[in-house]
């Protein structure tokens, strides 16, 4: 799940869908309006985004409306807030070590 997340959010396009359905739900066409594509084409990229968990669409009439799911960027907060942590407590360990040199060097 975490590779598909990443490699939904890893193009340009998703990511300014992904954007603009931070600010609420819109139609598909509404969302492909300003990237210049053809819609089957679009419709590619929205179907990346359902797969990954990130989107849903719900159809009414002729209208296929998208929505933002919070949850599903979820396996990726997790894994970078693991990362932040790691590397934290590198960083931490690298300052103390500097700050010991430091105090250890004669004057």
């Amino acid at each position: 799940m975490l590779d598909n997340v990443f490699g939904a959010m890893a193009d340009p396009t998703r990511r300014a869908i992904i954007a603009r359905l931070s600010d609420g739900p819109a139609p598909v066409k509404e969302l492909a309006e300003p990237h210049g594509m053809a819609l089957s084409s679009f419709l590619k990229h929205i179907g990346v985004l359902e797969r990954a968990g990130l989107v849903t669409t719900t159809k009414r009439g002729r209208v296929r409306t998208c929505r933002l799911q919070p949850e599903g960027f979820r396996p990726a907060e997790v894994w970078l807030a693991a990362r932040r942590r790691h590397m934290s407590g590198r960083i931490d360990t690298l300052a103390s070590l500097l700050t010991g040199l430091r105090d250890d060097k004669p004057e």
